[in-house]
């Protein structure tokens, strides 16, 4: 008995938190549609927040989507026109790449990168008392902090996702005419791509990188509020945001590929 209660309160609880954080989701889209609440000050942690989640996270994304592009795409490109199946190229790089690798890598790296910062330091704003001086001056810390983190994160992966595409398959076409030059031309790659690609396929692709990255906002930022008193507690929770938020990007994506393939 004891072990089925153990289990019924664990799935109770994860049930909660789905609950809770779905909420959380719902509440920073419900009031991101809404003007009044783009107050300047609103709008200048929403800016503030794509700099640093989106603009600085160029670089790292260009770095890693060139290597990708290299590994696969060159590769892919090479040995299928070695072995006369070039005919599947587009297939494959959509099934491989547009489908999953490309908003799965995106949203891991920025969890990496900047959901553990954004958890840090809205904790640090807790402990510090910022949050509390802005309850206390009558303005809703969701709506100052919360929201602005949770929408420039998901723009910020959404972007960086189409930019993820863009720059691998541009350095694996690049690579692999170092490394046959019988590969076809950039207008038959392309086109081969493109042609591939049908309406789920872009459903799937924009599902995958703002879902979780909606959720990966929600997280970082419930965590970061959850610290109550101690600097110590930041660490602990930074852990917490990270691990939860790479497991609901699987889980979701699992859940996406579940809905729209099968």
């Amino acid at each position: 008995m004891n072990t089925f209660a153990q289990v019924g309160n664990f799935a109770l609880n994860g049930w909660r938190e789905i609950c809770y954080l779905s909420g959380i989701t719902a509440q920073a889209l419900f009031v991101g549609v809404k003007p009044r609440y783009w107050t300047r000050p609103v709008r200048a942690e929403f800016y503030r927040q794509i700099l640093s989640i989106g603009i600085d996270s160029i670089g790292f994304v260009f770095y890693v989507a060139s290597a990708v592009g290299i590994v696969v795409v060159a590769q892919a490109l090479v040995w299928l026109q070695v072995v006369g199946q070039s005919k599947s190229l587009g297939a494959l790089f959509v099934t491989v790449l547009i489908r999953e690798a490309v908003p799965i890598l995106t949203n891991f790296l920025i969890i990496g990168r900047s959901g553990t910062a954004l958890t840090s330091e809205l904790g640090n704003m807790r402990i510090s008392g910022e949050v509390r001086v802005l309850d206390a001056q009558g303005l809703d810390p969701f709506i100052y902090l919360v929201m602005p983190r949770v929408l420039s994160l998901t723009v910020s992966v959404f972007c960086l996702a189409v930019l993820f595409v863009a720059v691998s398959f541009s350095s694996g076409y690049l690579c692999s005419l170092l490394l046959s030059p019988a590969i076809a031309d950039p207008g038959t790659f392309i086109y081969s791509i493109f042609s591939s690609l049908n309406p789920v396929d872009i459903i799937n692709f924009l599902a995958k990188s703002i879902i979780p990255a909606l959720f990966t906002g929600a997280i970082c930022c419930a965590e970061g509020l959850r610290v109550e008193a101690s600097i110590t507690e930041v660490p602990p929770a930074t852990k917490r945001a990270l691990s939860r938020s790479v497991r609901a990007l699987f889980g979701i994506s699992a859940l996406v590929t579940l809905l729209t393939y099968v």
